[in-house]
């Protein structure tokens, strides 16, 4: 049963949805012992950092996320999801993520031929090619929609790079933990063999 943490933010039915097309048993749930007992976690979302972190506080998700981490449980931070496992965004200074990653979350910059947000299809590149990704084809187009993006501290982990107006961290590995800054349930075809990839991990 693979579990996906509600802390009322948005896109999180989307994620239900390519699940169960995958044939995946899921929960919506906010429940420590649902949580803890799932084979596979995922934190979805679209949203703004700080609101989310107070959400997750306000719920007592935030141990329970550091203890999926620390039993090697998989999992998959989508989006904000992956925004929220650093330690700090440009979006909400002072606010503190949720730390279980190095780095920090930085606006894009401000440029004439650039709208903001990143809304639309970027292709990747793969300094690194991390599990999520076994059976992509190379340079794949996936689908963004963020105004914030990742600096990881340790470029080790970065499994998936784009290119908007800034270098992207946008994909990220480290043992059980994965994160993607695109929206792989919104991308298609590769977004589904990385979804699939992750259910078989």
């Amino acid at each position: 049963m693979i579990a996906i943490i509600d802390y009322d933010a948005g896109n999180i039915r989307s994620v239900e949805k390519a699940m169960l097309y995958l044939g995946q048993e899921t929960a919506v749930t906010r429940d420590r012992d649902v949580i803890l007992g799932a084979d596979k976690v995922i934190l979805p979302g679209v949203g703004s950092f700080g609101d989310a972190m107070g959400k997750i506080r306000q719920y007592g998700l935030e141990g329970v996320i550091h203890e999926v981490a620390e039993k090697q449980m998989p999992f998959l931070g989508i989006c904000l999801g992956l925004q929220l496992l650093f330690e700090r965004s440009d979006e909400s200074p002072g606010v503190s993520g949720l730390g279980i990653l190095e780095g920090e979350v930085l606006r894009i910059p401000e440029r004439p031929e650039l709208k903001i947000p990143h809304m639309g299809w970027n292709s990747l590149t793969f300094p690194r090619r991390g599990r999520l990704f076994s059976g992509v084809p190379e340079e794949p187009y996936v689908y963004f929609v963020h105004s914030y993006y990742l600096k990881a501290a340790d470029e080790g982990i970065v499994t998936a790079s784009a290119d908007y107006g800034a270098h992207i961290h946008a994909s990220v590995e480290k043992g059980n933990v994965f994160a993607c800054q695109f929206h792989p349930e919104k991308s298609g075809d590769v977004g589904i063999q990385i979804l699939k990839n992750f259910v078989e991990l």
